[in-house]
């Protein structure tokens, strides 16, 4: 057995595990309308969480996503409210700025050989900051295209929807698995988590793969805010505050070690799953807090973390 992908064997028996009592209990759970609310709902948690899985498989951090995510949603709500613009032309300057914001970040990282955590740190602030530039207020979006996006979506059987959003999040991960795990770019991703010294060694252009490395976590996260206003339907500067930490968890959750070097794609979107799975749990019981969602994901956290010290020794130990 593989002993790298344990932790993917482990996070996808505790969904399916997680599930079969979710369905004892609530049989209604397995109906692929509950399905579809489940992508739907956590959408644009698992698009920056793909972008989340780039970056700590090459041993790197992004604080900066959610703050990113609220910037898009106020500068996509502002720049429909004051010009005449078409929203995908809002949207393509948007993933514009988020994708050269993302770049300069990667690039202070490796010309400043500066930690990934200081400097998404600033990028954290100087995105939330960037928001409340434009409008302290929620700003709701009226437009008929975001009612057309909203109504978009595949009936599936059962009467369950696949909507745009949801399968945007999809959509995503496909692009990232295939990213991660069949280009040259996601084996140099792997090599850099490795180590620095060593990728050098292996002939990886180590500046130009940082730089893309945080360029794509900024597009995912110009892509989340997009769902995000869709979802929503407003621009708030202090909307997705700590997304970014829950993105980490789900990355965590999915398999990944937060050493970098290894991780599969995959295994995020199970863990973005889990996650919304015990807040789905949540809302069918009615009488437990939603706090317990933190409890839970605390736990398995912890565990995880656990499990991939184990696998640490054992690598070693071969």
């Amino acid at each position: 057995m593989n002993i790298r992908a344990l932790p993917l064997y482990a996070t996808i028996a505790i969904f399916l595990l997680a599930y079969l009592v979710c369905y004892l209990q609530f049989p209604a759970m397995l109906s692929t309308r509950v399905i579809g609310n489940l992508l739907t709902d956590n959408a644009y948690l698992g698009i920056v969480a793909v972008g989340m899985t780039v970056v700590i498989i090459s041993g790197g951090i992004d604080l900066s996503v959610g703050s990113v995510i609220a910037f898009s949603g106020v500068f996509i709500a502002v720049l429909l409210r004051e010009t005449g613009l078409h929203p995908l032309a809002v949207f393509a300057l948007l993933l514009a700025i988020t994708t050269l914001f993302g770049a300069a970040m990667g690039g202070m990282i490796h010309l400043l050989a500066m930690p990934p955590f200081i400097v998404t740190l600033a990028g954290m602030f100087l995105a939330r900051g960037a928001g409340y530039m434009l409008t302290i207020d929620s700003v709701p979006i009226d437009h008929a295209f975001y009612e057309t996006m909203q109504r978009a979506y595949y009936l599936m059987p059962g009467k369950g929807r696949l909507t745009l959003l949801g399968g945007t999040m999809v959509a995503s991960v496909i692009l990232g698995m295939i990213l991660l795990h069949r280009t040259k770019f996601g084996t140099n991703v792997y090599a850099l988590g490795g180590g620095e010294a060593t990728a050098r060694l292996m002939g990886v252009a180590v500046g130009r793969t940082t730089v893309l490395i945080y360029a794509f976590s900024g597009l995912m996260a110009g892509l989340a805010g997009i769902v995000f206003s869709v979802y929503t339907s407003a621009g708030y500067p202090l909307a997705t505050v700590g997304v970014e930490l829950n993105a980490i968890a789900a990355v965590v959750i999915g398999g990944t070690l937060l050493t970098g070097g290894s991780g599969y794609m995959f295994g995020t979107l199970i863990g973005v799953l889990t996650m919304g799975l015990i807040q789905t749990y949540i809302v069918f019981d009615g009488t437990l807090s939603s706090w317990w969602t933190k409890i839970v994901i605390g736990a398995l956290l912890l565990m995880f973390i656990l499990l991939q010290k184990g696998l640490l020794r054992l690598r070693l130990s071969h």
